[in-house]
């Protein structure tokens, strides 16, 4: 049998029965291998059930848990913010609060010495500050801010409040210092404003806790005097102005040679709390009795 000399230019072709053979062994290798692979797969399908998901369900689940702990440190640093915000508009209403808190109190204290110059509107008055006072707890003596260059005196009576509280005995440029009937050296003629019966106001710090002063050398031979009566000063006082409130009888007793009566006074001006006060320019020589 002679060969089969293939001629230069014509076209290859496979029999068809070669072919099929060759397309039924490639399928056949194809299921031995995807067998294969499947039976090699399922031990470490197991061993990825039983670690791998396991270990990723707890990454996750840290995952989460940062995520929502970051979300609340967020939330906290926003709430620190609104509280340091907060804090500070508190702060700000505060002091405001207190501001207007010492401005009531200063426009009562005014509106008190406005009465109280509109009571004495005979006297020419100046107004001050009380810019300092000795230790204690009363305003036994203190300094205010106006003196000489204010036309301010020795011996010019001081008043505030409800009515006496002392005289200038000292004086300077812009300063003055006031001496207050509460003052264990302060005496002065009073009177009772009810009978007109004379009697003499002394300072007492001792008796202040009590919130009071002493009066003596009272001649009440008709008993008239009573507690409360109003103590004003009276028109021979060598040194205040007549008719200035002192304050109210508190008691009275009888003294032992039963002439006299003594007894306290509790003052018109609260000598605890002051801070203005106003200065009668007008002094007791120069009043025409």
């Amino acid at each position: 049998m002679s060969p089969v000399i293939k001629k230069r230019g014509e076209r290859f072709t496979l029999p068809s029965k070669y072919l099929l053979l060759i397309l039924t062994i490639l399928c056949t290798l194809m299921m031995l291998i995807t067998f294969g692979t499947d039976v090699f797969n399922r031990p470490l399908n197991v061993v990825v059930g039983y670690v791998i998901v396991p270990f990723q369900q707890g990454i996750g689940r840290v995952g989460e848990w940062l995520a929502q702990r970051s979300d609340e440190l967020g939330q906290i640093r926003d709430l620190l913010e609104e509280n340091a915000s907060l804090k500070a508009q508190v702060a700000a209403l505060t002091e405001e609060n207190t501001l207007l808190q010492q401005d009531k109190y200063e426009l009562n204290e005014l509106r008190k010495l406005l009465d109280l110059s509109e009571q004495y509107g005979a006297y020419n008055k100046v107004g001050a500050r009380i810019i300092g006072r000795d230790a204690g707890n009363w305003y036994s003596s203190f300094l205010i801010d106006k003196g000489t260059e204010d036309g301010l005196e020795i011996d010019m009576n001081v008043i505030a409040g409800g009515g006496l509280v002392g005289r200038i005995t000292s004086v300077g440029p812009n300063w003055s210092r006031v001496t207050s009937i509460i003052s264990d050296s302060s005496n002065l003629s009073g009177m009772a404003l009810a009978t007109g019966d004379k009697l003499i106001v002394s300072g007492d710090l001792r008796l202040m806790s009590e919130g009071c002063i002493t009066f003596k050398q009272l001649v009440d031979s008709q008993n008239l005097v009573a507690e409360g009566d109003k103590i004003v000063t009276s028109d021979i006082s060598e040194k205040f102005l007549p008719n200035i409130l002192v304050g109210y009888v508190k008691s009275i007793n009888r003294d032992s040679n039963n002439l006299t009566k003594s007894g306290q006074i509790t003052p018109a001006v609260d000598f605890e709390h002051l801070s203005e006060v106003l200065v009668i320019t007008d002094r007791k020589q120069v009043v025409v009795e």
